[in-house]
């Protein structure tokens, strides 16, 4: 008896030993970088400090891993425990030695589409189960973390079809964003990319259980009869409108369980007459419970959207001093412009928030919203206005420079609102200007916010299909007029708008204030001509703020770059074979801390199409470049 009791302490004792080693002690707040941007509140901060202002600049490349094609790609890597999880080799997942980057397995996704801009991590409590969750080609997988196979038990035959439950034909629909979604406890939270036409499908925002892949809440963007909202819409629009989606990035406040989600544009982007109304939830900042989908509280940002100014970048969590007292707040910056600091537990504004009234439209069938909400703090990152004032010095031929001219004088212009209609209208900041996906980071203890945004003016002009009869002898609420997104976009392949193009601007959120502004990257056909402070063009990049002192990031200009947290000025910087996108990711491997960018983007103005002048397909030479200290301490 004695000698099975002494048995049974050992087999214990084993057990006990191998539950202990694979659950690990927990890392201090923000010293990983196991979710996308860095953790569930999209801070993209980093708490490690081996990297710093004294010694930045002593950068060396530490390891780099080819994509082994020549695709664009932007992704945020995740780091758990010492693999890394990339997307290369036609977008395989791909897992690396993190502290090496040799290849350790790959997972081939030869259906297409996948979601390109960083994938979700999960684990069981004891670690037993690891999973990583992402959608290809409308549909939620899930792998083995540790060896790349497929789970068959998730789903049906390891896939989630995510058309599914919509309430439209699946084979008709979109319903996969290229951002992944938030994993809380043993959900994955999601949004969707649901395109951009009148038929697109409804952006419900949904969660599945990680194991078994059923869907457990919704929560209808375009409410359904009877729900909050629904007074706001058409009758039964939910069965026939689309958008309302939540295309970019989620946040969560793990402790409260609530997850905030920023939506984009009802669909048309720019004509509304078969949406009339406020149109909640477009373009709205919802808190909902993490647990169940419910409606805690909401903004919205824009009513009745016509212009496509979704909130294109994940809401940002951190803690200020705001009249004498610690407030945790959520901050959400937007295409237009502006910056909305809300208290995250009751949606109160932290500065007033006046509505305006702005232009009518003179569309058939259109009613634009008469008012639109104005913050009085803190002020716009973006410039709003765009005259002939601010045309570009770039321009050298002077028949296109009169033509640019000739268009601005004589389109209607009244502001970031002005109504697009049958003639040339303005849209500034743009539908693609402002802040975009990845592009802020914060400092959540600190009270700081980092936005980088783009100045990217648009000509709007609606017309009718060509098989309609004229639009004043049908019915305006069944007519389609659409419009081609307007970018202004020069010859030269840059913005018609005068520099800077790229902004990167820093605040002070316990005041409300800007503490400094700087142009961001530059063009490197100017740079050799000495026009250094242009900022880069059309950036689809994210800042990472440390502990250090420092914020990395990079530009199309191939170039990486760390600039100083108090002042911008720039510290230290290198140059790749590849233009920069999306976000670095920064982690510590044995006691030694690295920083690794995704180089695999077009490094050229020409990213799109202007009349002669079309957009670069040129092979990309991409590669994941990790940097460290020399001779960093390991342990």
């Amino acid at each position: 008896m004695r000698r099975h009791f002494l048995l049974i302490i050992v087999i214990v004792g084993v057990v006990c030993a191998v539950q202990g080693a694979r659950a690990q002690a927990p890392k201090a707040p923000y010293t990983t970088w196991r979710d996308y941007g860095g953790g569930a509140d999209s801070s993209q901060y980093s708490a490690l400090s081996q990297i710093n202002r004294s010694n930045v600049n002593t950068l060396q490349i530490a390891w780099t891993y080819p994509t082994g094609d020549t695709n664009n790609y932007l992704f945020n890597p995740v780091v758990v425990d010492s693999v890394m999880y990339v997307l290369a080799k036609n977008n395989s997942i791909v897992a690396l030695d993190a502290a090496t980057g040799k290849e350790l397995w790959v997972h081939d996704n030869p259906r297409g589409r996948v979601t390109t801009r960083g994938i979700n991590y999960w684990e069981s409590k004891d670690r037993s189960e690891r999973r990583l969750l992402f959608s290809n080609s409308q549909f939620l997988q899930a792998i083995d973390a540790t060896t790349g196979q497929s789970i068959s038990s998730f789903g049906v035959n390891g896939r989630v079809d995510l058309r599914e439950g919509l309430g439209r034909d699946p084979a008709k629909i979109n319903a996969q964003s290229s951002t992944p979604g938030r994993v809380f406890e043993n959900l994955i939270i999601l949004g969707s990319a649901t395109n951009q036409e009148y038929d697109s499908a409804p952006g419900d925002v949904r969660a599945y259980d990680v194991r078994s892949g059923n869907l457990v809440w919704t929560f209808h963007t375009i409410p359904h009869a009877g729900e909050y909202g629904d007074e706001t819409w058409p009758k039964d629009a939910w069965k026939t409108v689309g958008g309302a989606n939540a295309w970019a990035e989620l946040s969560v406040d793990e402790k409260r369980a609530i997850v905030y989600v920023p939506t984009g544009s009802p669909k048309y982007n720019f004509y509304g007459a078969n949406r009339r109304g406020a149109n909640l939830f477009g373009d709205c900042l919802l808190a909902l419970h993490a647990r169940t989908g419910k409606r805690i509280w909401h903004f919205q940002m824009v009513h009745h959207d016509i212009w496509d100014y979704d909130n294109a970048t994940a809401p940002k969590l951190l803690t200020v001093r705001h009249d004498g007292k610690l407030v945790d707040v959520v901050a959400q910056a937007g295409k237009t412009g502006f910056l909305y600091v809300f208290d995250r537990v009751t949606g109160k504004p932290l500065w007033p928030i006046e509505e305006r009234r702005v232009p009518r439209s003179d569309m058939p069938g259109e009613q634009a919203w008469p008012t639109q909400p104005f913050p009085l703090a803190p002020p716009p990152f973006a410039r709003q206005t765009f005259t002939e004032k601010d045309l570009s010095p770039f321009i050298d031929d002077p028949a296109e420079r009169a033509r640019f001219l000739d268009d601005i004088r004589h389109a209607r212009n009244e502001g970031m609102f002005t109504p697009p209609g049958l003639g040339n209208t303005i849209e500034m900041p743009g539908n693609n200007g402002g802040s975009n996906f990845g592009g802020a980071a914060v400092d959540p203890i600190h009270g700081t916010m980092f936005i980088v945004s783009k100045d990217f003016p648009a000509m709007l002009k609606l017309t009718a299909p060509a098989s309609s009869p004229s639009p004043s002898l049908v019915d305006p609420a069944v007519t389609r007029y659409t419009s081609p997104f307007g970018f202004m976009i020069t010859s030269s392949g840059l913005s018609a708008i005068a520099p800077p193009w790229t902004s990167l601007t820093a605040y002070d959120l316990n005041t409300g204030k800007i503490r400094w502004k700087i142009p961001l990257g530059q063009v490197p056909e100017l740079a050799a001509k000495g026009f250094t402070d242009t900022g880069g063009h059309f950036p689809k990049v994210g800042p990472v703020v440390t502990a250090g002192g420092l914020i990395f990031t990079g530009t199309r200009d191939r170039t990486i770059r760390a600039l100083e947290v108090d002042t911008g000025k720039a510290l230290w910087n290198v140059e790749v074979d590849a233009g920069i996108e999306g976000i670095p990711a920064v982690y510590e491997i044995n006691g030694r801390e690295y920083i690794v960018y995704c180089a695999a983007a077009r490094a050229t103005t020409h990213t799109h199409a202007s009349p002669g002048h079309p957009a670069s397909t040129a092979p990309i030479p991409g590669a994941y470049v990790a940097f460290a200290l020399p001779n960093s301490p390991t342990r």
